[in-house]
């Protein structure tokens, strides 16, 4: 049991040392780790941990990590899989916070972080592209996409309200389309 906390709590602090740019920026380092190298979730369980994750208080990728390590080894998973992604940052942030207002200002400082920036909305664009194709998978799916992307796009509603639309509108339609007999 010790060997698997440990490998679960290793498997994360990899993905929270690799990670800059916040939560949203681990999603396509936890799909690569945990859905690819370790087969500890799947793509469709993997993006209802991100949509719960998106719902609950809390950092997405910290809760994802909270879920998977819960399911892998129950309660104490779940406990390990969380310090383990935010182990990095607490140390990186700890040994930074002394120094960083002494070099915030400097241009070079400034440009590498604008760089990160660029390099952060990439890995997000791919998180969301590989989740599509996993996601929608019929034009329900891509009607309820594109209603909530929309939604998202021009308002300032919480992401909660629109996971929760999404979620009503996937039973109701699916009851509908169960009644109906039709399949797709």
């Amino acid at each position: 049991m010790f060997k698997q906390l440990l490998e679960l709590f290793f498997a994360f602090a990899k993905v929270g040392v690799m990670t800059f740019g916040g939560g949203y920026a681990m999603l396509p380092i936890l799909q690569r780790e945990i859905v690819e190298n370790k087969g500890w979730a799947t793509e469709e369980e993997l993006a209802d941990y991100f949509a719960i994750g998106q719902c609950t208080p809390g950092v997405i990728a910290v809760n994802t990590a909270t879920f998977i390590g819960r399911k892998k080894d129950g309660i104490l998973g779940g406990v390990v899989a969380t310090l383990g992604v935010v182990f990095p940052s607490i140390v990186i942030i700890s040994l930074l916070a002394g120094v960083i207002s002494r070099f915030a200002e400097l241009s070079w400082v400034k440009n590498a972080f604008a760089g990160v920036r660029v390099c952060v909305c990439v890995l997000i664009a791919n998180a969301v592209w590989k989740l599509g194709k996993k996601s929608i998978v019929d034009k329900w799916a891509a009607a309820i996409f594109a209603v909530i992307a929309v939604g998202a796009i021009f308002t300032e509603l919480s992401p909660v309200v629109f996971v929760l639309v999404a979620g009503v509108c996937g039973v109701v339609l699916r009851v509908l389309l169960q009644k109906g007999g039709a399949a797709k």
